[in-house]
């Protein structure tokens, strides 16, 4: 076991601490200065990654083109469990004869996706003849998109009461777990890990929005993220759904949270990096214990920093001091601030030669700690989300958003090819909807009812009764309304194009 007292750079004996100067925390913590720049021996194999990263096995052996990708993130489990819920919403609002294939999901996903590359956010728009692009009326009929954003669900209703009570995100919570699980199947992350706060912005109707006005959209729903510092592919996370009723005694919930986040990743050589919500001198030492680092800013209010940390030094100084196996750096950032840096990575502290002196510890965690900002902002640039009322069509959005992402950085990994985040997104849409729109759309004419019932496209007439039903949007259809003779509505026929009759 190695002392925490520095070894000479000569000899390599330990050199003597003067007792006399060290300080002690609000909490008993000991700690004891050290000279800035002084070596004291090699790096411990906790700074040493011990396993590969990038795209697992598993991602390899099924990843050759875009659709390959996002399928290893949103499988066919997931889909179909999303095709099923949906169905279910549709019947139980009395449409017994509605039905959602999963290749029209995909497509439906396309659309999604494609919507959020060209920036779009009213939907009106992208059907328009005049303004409208084509890949989205030969993609699917504008009413058709309505209808399963309409009923669009991921549980059913019918056990919704019984999952409530245990999990206020029951919701969508079995879309959601199912994403992360596969992407911690489908990637190794790299050394360096940074363990932050999503806020996803809605102002819909949710048990648990959040408001927190240092971030620009201020309401919405808070997930922790952890995400790798270099690919700024999203490795694991999971909502803020609350104070929690029954707290541990034993640590805070910053400690709970990036533990649960790095519990993956622990035991091989990383670091995580943290911001001073989580930051803590008992969680240095847990992630320690199981070989992973942990560099992180750290508030002036925490019990365990010695008396220095609150005073003002000369302009760019550095103090260093240990305990145990931490190394806290103060640095003079401006007159009246000084910013502590708490590390279980650096077991030396050295001063860059610039004009402010910045200690080694300070520039890492500058570097390090923008993983998830970095992923949220790239998360917005190319975005499905959509004004909506329903906070889990919110989420829905992110998870397709996050998919994205990953799924590029799969694909690049994988194939060794390096496209463009757009151009990546609007490839996969092609694919998404390829088996939709090759599907022959009049094979089998749709039941005539029972009943007649009244024209649902009321285009040219006032409700007329009719036995006729739309081959693409299986609405009511009345003589003055139809589009061609074969039952396609006026609102359809603008699609109809690529239907091939057999």
């Amino acid at each position: 076991m190695l002392s925490h007292q520095p070894a000479d750079a000569v000899t390599d004996k330990p050199v003597s601490a003067h007792h006399d100067s060290h300080e002690t925390g609000k909490d008993g913590t000991l700690w004891i200065p050290e000279n800035p720049g002084l070596r004291t021996g090699r790096v411990k194999s906790n700074n040493v990654l011990t396993e590969g990263a990038g795209p697992t096995a598993h991602a390899r052996r099924n990843i050759d083109d875009p659709l390959s990708a996002f399928m290893c993130l949103m499988d066919p489990v997931m889909l179909m469990h999303i095709c099923d819920c949906t169905v279910a919403e549709a019947r139980r609002r009395g449409e017994e004869g509605w039905k959602l294939s999963l290749a029209e999901l995909k497509a439906f996903i396309a659309l999604l996706l494609a919507r959020g590359v060209h920036n779009e956010r009213i939907v009106e728009d992208l059907w328009s003849q005049e303004w409208g692009l084509p890949f989205f009326s030969t993609t699917m009929a504008r009413h058709r998109y309505r209808d399963i954003m309409r009923f669009l669900r991921f549980d059913k209703k019918d056990t919704r009461r019984s999952r409530l009570g245990n999990d206020k995100f029951a919701l969508v919570s079995e879309v959601w777990d199912r994403l992360v699980q596969n992407s911690i199947a489908c990637y190794k992350p790299g050394s360096e890990i940074t363990a932050g706060e999503q806020l996803l912005p809605t102002k819909a109707g949710c048990p648990f929005t959040q408001y927190m006005p240092n971030k620009p959209d201020k309401f919405g729903i808070k997930f922790w993220l952890a995400v790798d510092v270099e690919s700024k592919y999203m490795l694991n996370g999971f909502p803020y759904l609350g104070k929690d009723p029954s707290p541990s005694a034993t640590q805070s919930q910053g400690e709970s949270v990036v533990l649960e986040l790095m519990e993956p990743f622990l035991g091989n050589g990383r670091n995580v990096t943290t911001e001073h919500f989580f930051t803590s001198l008992p969680l240095a030492h847990k992630l320690l214990a199981k070989n992973t680092s942990l560099v992180g800013i750290t508030n002036k209010n925490n019990k365990s920093l010695p008396p220095s940390a609150h005073q003002r030094a000369a302009l760019f100084t550095t103090k260093v001091m240990k305990s145990d196996k931490a190394t806290l750096t103060i640095y003079q950032e401006k007159s009246k601030k000084n910013v502590c840096i708490l590390s279980t990575m650096h077991r030396s502290v050295e001063i860059c030669n610039d004009t402010k002196k910045k200690p080694e510890t300070v520039n890492y965690y500058n570097r390090t700690k923008v993983g998830v900002d970095m992923l949220d902002k790239m998360l917005r640039q190319y975005s499905a989300r959509a004004t909506t009322r329903r906070w889990p069509v919110a989420v829905f959005y992110n998870i397709l958003d996050i998919a994205a992402m990953n799924a590029c950085v799969l694909y690049r990994g994988c194939t060794g090819s390096n496209p463009s985040r757009p151009v990546f997104i609007l490839e996969l849409c092609k694919l998404l909807r390829n088996e939709h729109i090759s599907m022959p759309k009049v094979g089998i004419l749709p039941p005539f009812p029972e009943k007649r019932r009244n024209c649902g496209v009321k285009r040219n007439c006032r409700e007329n009764k009719t036995t006729k039903t739309c081959m693409v949007c299986q609405r009511g259809v009345c003589g003055q309304c139809k589009g061609i003779v074969n039952v396609v509505c006026a609102d359809c026929v603008c699609g109809y194009s690529t239907i091939t009759f057999i």
